[in-house]
């Protein structure tokens, strides 16, 4: 038997060594903070995760979780949560938790969309403090907070991100700088201003002259993208080209020695297909070229000719609405058309160095005649557009104009064809496909270049006066989505009704008032209320609704009877109070228009094609005379001309950004989806006289 003493001993020994052995099974148990990782972008994972951690953790570590449960609930879209978290954030925090709760405030700012405070915040904060990862966030918030429009601090801020970047994501960030820089005109491009020691900036703008100079010519535009590349070997673009300036590398002209014709022929749209067929067989056998741009230097004679010189056939453009060909807003077949188819975050360095970027336009492109071409018209109205473009093919085309109906539109996106096609018109929903363009003449487009104008004259509290039907909120839509991307807020509307409505008010005295309600893609973004997890919007302040009395422009979409009255009824009301510059669509103009409405319409500002504002008169003359004078004919007519131009320089617009054809029917370019946008020309009734506007 061993004695007791013997044992107590030895447990006595062996006492710290148990432990010893304990607590550094303990220590081994204890898991490593892992947040710092996290922190520093090295890892990442979702905000369930790092909800999870945080609740497990007691430490200083839990605020780390906290913040990167934040991170990514604004990532992920979660953007109430993630508000409600950022609330909860304690106040004693370490210098390294502040500047990410910087950083998080100005991206939170960015995703409820109130950009001006993201952008005061992010002012705030040194980038040099930050991170890597940080700083390529703080760079991408003040990005978004410029919201696409080309700036001197967006291009900054895109530079500066870029090298901080993996590789996979610097060609967004270099196609961005580009899309920046394609955006400027000439002369916002002349009044850059920038330092001497920002040599990328300099390497970008001189890409951007390149392309300036060229755009109009393939070729040379190829030869300078070249030589820039060697000028310029460091510059990132260089090393990787935007992807709009490498589809001009691989640059081909497409083929139009064999033309098929898409066009209704018979039936109650065959007048406006054989309209357009006249002017594309016109400007194939050579007719005068346009003058210069939509902005006219003169009027077209026959704007201001007394309204009792003109024959009794004379239409008014009004009389014969033509447009997007739909039938949509008036009870008659799809033929007829509807509408009249006219027209960083921190605040910039100090100045230093100019550059040298010229605000000259790029030469004009010319179209010549080709008599030679082979042409074929193929009757849409006869059978389904998928056999007519089977037997396109079958006859060798090497290119389609057409169709012109929207119904034939959208059943050749249902075709799948591989022919290059000029489609005369536009399905609802666009699709971008590499060989095919849409020219539509439509109120739509026509309400967006007002948008642009008005916002060019300075204004920008802008109401829509537009009738009650599908075709005021097309329209109406149509202005406040380009009225936003050019950096405007509230659109106001008002409906009006019929004609005899019109006249009842004018008989009760009633008037029209310069008010409206919002139109709701215009609206800034308003915080929201959740109770009981429902989520409430804020309803629109009175200032929204009724624009607090600040309107400025007012875009009428009217007929010549309609505005006639519609005009007077904003005098009555308004009085000379009213400082509101009155704009107008195409279909309010009388192609002829008499002394008395040109005197009742005085200031108001309308838009035209350019081929009727005086920018061809030759044309105007051949056109007019082809169509029994036919305002609303020769529109078409322009249509069937310009598509003759825009056929021959298919792959220019398809691939060449900034390419630009003085159009009949407008200054013609395209979007990335190749719809081609017309920039229209502008008049203006003045004592008597139709004047361009200024």
């Amino acid at each position: 038997m061993v004695p007791s003493t013997f044992l107590r001993s030895k447990a006595t020994r062996c006492l710290p060594v148990v432990l010893a052995a304990l607590l550094f099974a303990g220590c081994g148990t204890q898991s490593p903070d892992q947040s710092s990782a996290h922190m520093q972008g090295a890892e990442q994972a979702d905000s369930g995760y790092y909800l999870n951690q945080m609740q497990q953790s007691s430490d200083d570590s839990k605020t780390n979780w906290q913040l990167l449960a934040i991170r990514a609930l604004l990532k992920e879209g979660k953007t109430q949560q993630a508000s409600e978290l950022f609330a909860r954030l304690p106040q004693e925090l370490s210098d390294a938790q502040r500047r990410e709760q910087a950083l998080l405030a100005a991206e939170m700012k960015v995703a409820q969309k109130d950009f001006q405070g993201a952008q005061a915040l992010l002012g705030k904060m040194d980038p040099a403090e930050l991170d890597k990862n940080q700083q390529s966030r703080f760079w991408q918030a003040g990005i978004t907070a410029q919201q696409g429009r080309p700036s001197l601090t967006l291009l900054r801020a895109l530079i500066a991100q870029e090298p901080l970047l993996a590789a996979k994501e610097k060609q967004a960030n270099i196609d961005a700088t580009w899309q920046a820089l394609s955006q400027m005109t000439p002369e916002q491009a002349q009044a850059l201003v920038i330092n001497a020691d920002e040599n990328v900036l300099q390497g970008w703008l001189d890409l951007q002259r390149v392309w300036f100079d060229n755009r109009n010519d393939p070729n040379m535009l190829k030869a300078g993208i070249s030589d820039w590349q060697v000028r310029y070997p460091q510059n990132p673009g260089a090393k990787m080209l935007p992807s709009q300036l490498v589809n001009v590398q691989n640059f081909t002209p497409a083929s139009t020695s064999k033309i098929a014709l898409l066009l209704p022929l018979n039936g109650q749209a065959a007048v406006f297909g054989r309209t357009i067929q006249q002017g594309f067989e016109a400007a194939k056998n050579g007719v005068a070229a346009v003058s210069g741009p939509a902005t006219p230097a003169q009027v077209a004679q026959a704007a201001t000719t007394e309204e009792s010189s003109a024959p009794a056939d004379v239409v008014s453009p009004s009389a014969a609405q033509v447009g997007d060909i739909s039938g949509e807003d008036q009870p008659q077949p799809e033929a007829q058309p509807t509408e009249a188819a006219t027209p960083a975050p921190s605040a910039d360095a100090p100045v230093a160095t100019t550059t040298e970027t010229p605000a000259a336009a790029p030469s004009a492109v010319s179209t010549p005649a080709n008599p030679g071409a082979q042409l074929k018209v193929y009757d849409t109205t006869t059978q389904p557009l998928d056999q007519i473009l089977t037997q396109v093919q079958q006859d060798g085309a090497s290119i389609v104009v057409g169709p012109l109906l929207k119904s034939n539109v959208e059943e050749l996106m249902k075709s799948n064809t591989a022919l290059n096609v000029l489609a005369l018109n536009q399905p609802e929903t666009v699709e971008s496909r590499a060989n095919i363009c849409y020219f539509a003449l439509s109120p739509e487009d026509e309400a967006r270049d007002a948008a642009h104008h008005i916002w060019d004259q300075g204004h920008r509290a802008p109401l829509m006066l537009v009738p009650r039907s599908t075709l005021g909120d097309r329209v109406t839509n149509a202005f406040a989505d380009e009225w936003q991307k050019l950096g405007g807020g509230t659109v106001l509307q008002q409906k009006f009704g019929s004609t005899a409505e019109l006249k009842m008010g004018i008989n009760s005295n009633s008037g029209i008032a310069l008010t409206g309600s919002p139109v709701t893609a215009s609206l800034p973004a308003q915080q929201s209320v959740t109770i009981g997890g429902l989520t409430i919007p804020a309803p629109p302040s009175d200032a929204q609704i009724s624009g607090g009395g600040n309107v400025d422009a007012a875009y009428i979409l009217a007929t010549p009877d309609e505005i006639a009255l519609i005009k007077p009824m904003i005098a009555m009301r308004n009085g000379s109070q009213s400082h509101a510059t009155l704009y107008a669509s195409s279909r309010s103009a009388k192609g002829i228009a008499g002394p008395d409405f040109r005197l009742e319409m005085e200031g108001l500002q309308y838009s035209e094609i350019p081929m009727l504002a005086g920018s061809n008169p030759a044309l105007m003359q051949q056109a007019l005379s082809s169509v029994n004078n036919d305002y609303s004919l020769a529109r078409l007519y322009a249509m069937g001309v310009d598509a003759w131009a825009l056929a021959n320089h298919f792959s220019q617009m398809r691939q060449v950004p900034g390419f630009e054809i003085n159009g009949n029917t407008g200054d013609l370019s395209a979007t990335q989806d190749c719809v081609i946008n017309r920039k229209l020309s502008w008049l203006k009734y003045q004592q008597g006289q139709i004047v361009p506007a200024g």
